[in-house]
């Protein structure tokens, strides 16, 4: 029993990294490009005091994790450049004409925001982006037709989380894709049906329960120029894209700016591999953008639009993301994670519980850590460990098992996100809401209540994955025992 103390004791210290990481985070408010570098220095002093692992040592480790993980840099950089070229080209703008065109009516505002978000998110890759551009236009325009400002709001919030969990150029998609160590267009493929129904059955909500509200319809235009000046002078300070693109919207750009669009996810479609389906995308919209009139020149493409994507990549994201891998490379150098490992090991019976599990770690996670990306890439290698050490299987199925966890870690990440009060993905929403629409003071329960989308998505990804329901998705069933199997110890235990 003396001998146990120190042993749990020691794990405990081990895990002491992940709570300095949640705490700069969360309770100093400190960047994670700030955070994971004083954490990684912190953890690599627990290893040093728990399992002498030297300095060299250390770095050596740290900078092994980084290496595996290097080509979702390039995406990364690709992704963001595609981005920038998309919104700034009019791609963006052309997908949200295309749907306020007709006009619509309060019993069809939300459904009809909730899809725009969703495919504009998937276009720009960024949901609060598509949120601080689309929240303007949307409760501004259930403000003239006199629709639910709560069910408004959660449908354009949901939405504009689609993109984030299924878009190829989304950082969350890239980067718990790459902790996983399995191909973003492997990842879209696997959850891509099961995404568009859960898109489907979210839509469907938000049409039934708006029915009984107004008829009085309006334009998108119309909500534009009720958008007073002090909002444009807000967003234009905290989200200056989004000034952008509804310009666009309000002055119109050719709908065959949607092209580029439709190009990127035929490529997906077609299997390319995702730098190439970027290519297409970035390429695309150079040649629309040049034949419409909304890009100048090839220079001004070059050097102002894909240019300062790369740069926007390499100023946060990618130094995040090393950073990071460097911190994750020491704590399982240490097997900080095997105590969390364990306790979730003997929790599950068989293979589709211990996934659950995973599921289950991940939005816990999400909601300790109250930031989506720091789940990622804290609870990511986590449940990435638990598959490699407690499954065995062929290759190939061990592969779609990580499909599975990288949808957990981006799934549970961003859509349960709108599920915890306390998150800043929810902050970040109702501060862009109270200041562009002071009509009406925001909070957690508007985001939450109807939130459809999330509901949905948290609630499908679970449940399939422990009863198996999976196996009705095309492309979503995970392997099935005795094709994989937990490890003989845990069966014999």
């Amino acid at each position: 029993m003396e001998k146990s103390k120190p042993s749990v004791l020691k794990a405990i210290v081990k895990l002491t990294p992940i709570a300095v990481l949640a705490y700069l985070m969360t309770g100093l408010d400190f960047d994670v490009l700030i955070a994971a570098p004083i954490s990684a220095f912190y953890a690599a002093i627990i290893a040093y005091l728990t399992e002498g692992v030297k300095p060299n040592e250390v770095i050596d480790v740290g900078v092994e994790n980084v290496k595996q993980i290097q080509l979702v840099f390039f995406i990364l950089m690709m992704a963001y450049a595609m981005a920038n070229a998309f919104m700034e080209t009019g791609v963006g703008a052309a997908l949200v004409n295309l749907a306020l065109g007709a006009g619509m009516s309060a019993k069809t505002i939300a459904v009809v925001g909730f899809i725009v978000t969703s495919v504009l998110s998937v276009a720009t890759g960024s949901s609060w982006g598509t949120f601080a551009a689309c929240a303007p236009i949307f409760l501004w325009l259930n403000h003239i037709v006199e629709g639910n400002i709560m069910i408004t709001t959660a449908a354009i919030a949901g939405g504009a989380c689609f993109g984030d969990n299924i878009g190829l150029i989304s950082d969350t998609t890239v980067v718990s894709s790459g902790i996983q160590r399995v191909e973003v267009i492997d990842r879209i493929r696997h959850q891509g049906v099961w995404s568009v129904s859960c898109l489907v059955v979210a839509a469907i909500l938000f049409f039934l329960v708006s029915m009984n509200l107004p008829a009085t319809t309006a334009t998108g235009a119309e909500a534009i120029a009720q958008i007073p000046q002090e909002t444009i002078d807000y967003l234009a300070a905290e989200r200056p894209s989004a000034v952008s693109l509804l310009f666009q919207i309000r002055d119109g750009v050719s709908y065959i700016m949607v092209i580029p669009m439709i190009l990127v996810i035929g490529s997906a479609i077609a299997g390319l591999a995702t730098l190439l389906c970027l290519s297409v995308g970035i390429f695309s919209a150079l040649i629309l953008g040049l034949m419409v009139g909304t890009v100048p020149d090839l220079t001004t493409f070059l050097n102002d639009i894909i240019m300062n994507g790369f740069a926007d990549a390499g100023a946060w994201v990618i130094v995040m993301m090393m950073w990071i891998s460097f911190f994750g490379g020491i704590m399982n150098r240490m097997k900080a994670f095997q105590p969390l490992s364990t306790l979730a090991l003997k929790l599950a019976w068989n293979v589709r519980s211990l996934m659950f599990m995973n599921g289950i770690l991940s939005l816990l996670g999400n909601a300790l850590l109250a930031d989506e990306m720091a789940q990622i890439v804290t609870v990511g290698p986590i449940i990435s460990e638990l598959v490699d050490e407690n499954i065995e299987g062929s290759e190939e199925d061990m592969y779609t098992l990580h499909l599975r966890n990288a949808t957990f870690s981006d799934a549970l990440g961003v859509f349960g996100s709108q599920l915890i009060p306390w998150h800043v993905y929810l902050s970040f929403y109702m501060g862009i809401a109270n200041a562009i629409y002071p009509l009406y003071e925001f909070g957690v329960k508007d985001f939450i209540t109807f939130n459809f989308m999330a509901f949905v998505a948290v609630g499908s990804i679970l449940i399939m994955t422990l009863t198996g329901l999976d196996r009705l998705v095309p492309l979503f069933a995970m392997p099935a025992e005795p094709d994989v199997r937990l490890k003989k110890a845990k069966q014999t235990a």
